[in-house]
Parts: structure tokens; sequence; C-alpha cells
């Protein structure tokens, strides 16, 4: 694969997973998780125009292992469809395990992304950038 095969997955995020993530029994949340599938499928879309970027489904999440405290969760993404305002991302998530270092798949998902304006509207994700520097 070269560095510009579209079917090559790109690391998005990577996170330490700390206890103030976990339940009481000592495994990450799912809602930890879900939160960080949502904001890798924003910087895989964002790739693809500089608009603000809206969540419109997410699709094919099952849990496979358990994170613990300690494991390095790599959300890893890539696009594997666009539309006029909409791009569709893969999200593979996986463990570090932090005893080992066994890499463990958790879970994937595949997102729906839509290029919006600032009233919320769709917009198409090739015209020129919608979202400047803040100011």
């Amino acid at each position: 694969m070269t560095q510009d095969d579209p079917n090559r997955f790109r690391t998005a995020l990577r996170s330490l997973m700390m206890p103030a993530d976990t339940n009481h029994q000592g495994t990450v949340f799912g809602g930890v998780i879900l939160s960080s599938i949502d904001q890798a499928g924003y910087l895989e879309a964002r790739r693809h125009g500089m608009h603000r970027w809206v969540t419109a489904s997410m699709e094919g999440v099952h849990f496979l292992a358990p994170v613990f405290t300690g494991d390095v969760v790599s959300f890893r993404t890539r696009t594997v469809g666009t539309g006029t305002a909409s791009v569709t991302v893969e999200v593979l998530v996986e463990a570090e395990r932090h005893a080992t270092g066994d890499l463990v798949k958790v879970t994937e998902a595949r997102l729906a992304m839509v290029s919006v304006n600032a009233a919320g509207r769709a917009i198409p994700f090739d015209t020129p950038p919608s979202q400047g520097a803040p100011s």
C-alpha cells in the first residue's frame, strides 16, 4: 500500500484510558468510546472540506472486547463513500493492552457525516471553506 491508498486506515486519535473513563467494574464506559468515534469521524470528514460537520448517523457499533484503565486506544479512519454534502467514514477502534502490549480490536463503526452551514443546512463539501478562523 502507498501513502495515498484510499483504502488505508489513518490514525485519527489515540487516547490513554484513565480511571475517570471507567465504570465501577474497571472497564471503560462505552460512551467514552462512542464520543471518540464521533470525534475521529469528524477529523476524517474535515479532510474533505473546512466546514462544520455533523454526525447524521452512526451504525454497526458492536463492542467485541472491553477496554481497561491504562490501555492506549487508537481510532483509525478511512473514507468509504462521498455524496454531495456527505461523507461516509469507517472507524476502527483498537486497544493496546497496558500489561502486555497486545493489540485487541474493540469495535468498528460507520458514520455518515454531513457538511453544514451556520444555519445547520447541508452544503456541498467541495465548496470554499465555510468555517474561518475564530475571532
